[in-house]
């Protein structure tokens, strides 16, 4: 509707045409449902384009995002091993000491 194309969402509602196929289609898929002007043609193939663009770029940044807690995650790990084996330690000399006694 924002493209001014609402005269095919008959023919893709008609024939279920959701997101993920819609960004299936091409030149000859929209000549099948209906879509005869090559302007018309160009216009959604331009539009699909820059969507799959954007869904790409949306996909990188979560994985980017994902791994960066990934990488948090075992750094605090990391830090809290490390803390547990000073706290074993100092437990451990502390226990030494008093049997040394």
């Amino acid at each position: 509707t924002s493209l001014n194309l609402e005269q095919y969402v008959s023919e893709f509602s008609a024939q279920n045409i959701n997101g993920e196929q819609l960004l299936q289609l091409d030149g000859s898929k929209l000549k099948a449902l209906g879509v005869t002007s090559s302007q018309d043609r160009a216009i959604i193939k331009k539009k699909l384009k820059e969507m799959k663009t954007s869904l790409e770029k949306a996909r990188k940044a979560q994985e980017k995002m994902e791994k960066q807690r990934e990488k948090l995650r075992k750094k605090e790990q990391e830090q809290l091993q490390r803390k547990s084996k000073k706290t074993d330690k100092s437990s451990s000399d502390a226990t030494e000491g008093t049997n040394e006694q």
